[in-house]
């Protein structure tokens, strides 16, 4: 057997000679600096396949590939906001659309390649400037999102992708919109909020009482299952830092359902076949 020392070292070299034919690739932004040797685990099952409401391709684990060609680390998230960003612009395009959002907190420490969750959809930065990011946004992710009806000085939760020796606070969030839906209710008990929001019929089944879901990219348990509706509360101090607390009936919000319920569903569906 190889000892312990042995298989790290080995496991380095390894995770070096891969980052070395990656950061050969052609790369309109550079090459991006290597991530440190104790995340090696994460560069494996290469491959590219596209996903839902995503701007960016995920290959294995958490390799991913920004719409500007830079490789990075990232494209997971957990639910858990990190700043409520305020929205500069939206311009829709024939040959495409583009986000400005501005976010002093996180601007800073983000680059040209990063991944950011925008109300849950997970998004490529394409630019940087004085507190200020710009992403592209696809034809799918307006249709399948809520952004597409972002106006100036509108709110936006923003999450940056989970680095891998982060704390999961929430649950696994893809920012992998599933579909929107609308506010049933938004109604005020004591300090508390209670949302209600319509359940499109073909995601009810990913839909458990006590389970997980994304609200807007919140991780938040849902409390009840209706025949055609669910519902969540959420404490002050969600309501105060995510644009939650906004909400009122009519609004529509982005829906990500837990992948985990997800993955349960297609292969309890692929046995049956």
């Amino acid at each position: 057997r190889k000892s312990i020392r042995q298989k790290k070292v080995g496991a380095q070299k390894k995770w070096a000679s891969t980052w070395q034919a990656v950061s050969n690739t052609a790369s309109p932004i550079g090459k991006p600096d290597p991530p440190t040797p104790h995340i090696s685990k994460c560069w494996q099952n290469f491959g590219l396949a596209g996903n839902g409401a995503s701007d960016f391709a995920v290959g294995g684990d958490l390799i991913c590939m920004g719409g500007a060609g830079g490789w990075i680390v990232g494209g997971m998230f957990t639910g858990l906001v990190e700043e409520m960003g305020c929205c500069e612009w939206l311009r829709i395009g024939a040959e495409g659309a583009r986000l400005a959002v501005r976010a002093p907190h996180i601007s800073d420490t983000v680059r040209i390649g990063d991944s950011v969750a925008v109300n849950g959809c997970c998004l490529t930065v394409t630019q940087t400037l004085d507190g200020v990011m710009e992403f592209d946004l696809l034809m799918e992710t307006l249709r399948r999102t809520n952004l597409e009806s972002l106006a100036p000085g509108a709110g936006v939760n923003l999450e940056r992708s989970l680095a891998a020796d982060g704390r999961l606070g929430g649950h696994f969030v893809q920012g992998h919109v599933d579909t929107t839906t609308k506010v049933r209710s938004a109604v005020r008990q004591g300090a508390d909020m209670r949302l209600d929001f319509e359940m499109p019929a073909e995601f009810a089944c990913y839909l458990a009482y006590k389970g997980s879901v994304a609200i807007n990219g919140v991780s938040l348990t849902v409390a009840e299952v209706g025949s055609d509706t669910f519902t969540v509360w959420i404490i002050p101090h969600t309501a105060a830092v995510t644009n939650l607390g906004a909400l009122e009936a009519g609004h529509t919000i982005n829906l990500e359902c837990d992948m985990l319920a997800k993955y349960t569903a297609r292969i309890l569906e692929c046995r049956r076949d």
